[in-house]
């Protein structure tokens, strides 16, 4: 995922995009606990595509609220 693609999202899409991203890290948690995880620098890219999901948020909220 890219930024630029994420901050083309509304603020809603974010929050569902946060969501899915978050079940999806707590499957491959689960993956790894139980040795079945196939591809392990998927955990990696997850996680920071979290990171860049929260950051976009974060900006687009700080804007309205200077607005």
């Amino acid at each position: 995922m890219k930024a630029s693609d994420v901050r083309a999202m509304s603020e809603d899409q974010l929050a569902d995009e946060l969501a899915k991203l978050k079940k999806e890290q707590f499957n491959l948690r689960f993956q790894a606990a139980t040795g079945q995880m196939e591809n392990t620098a998927r955990v990696r890219q997850v996680r920071r595509d979290i990171a860049r999901v929260k950051t976009v948020s974060r900006q687009k909220t700080a804007a309205k609220a200077k607005a």
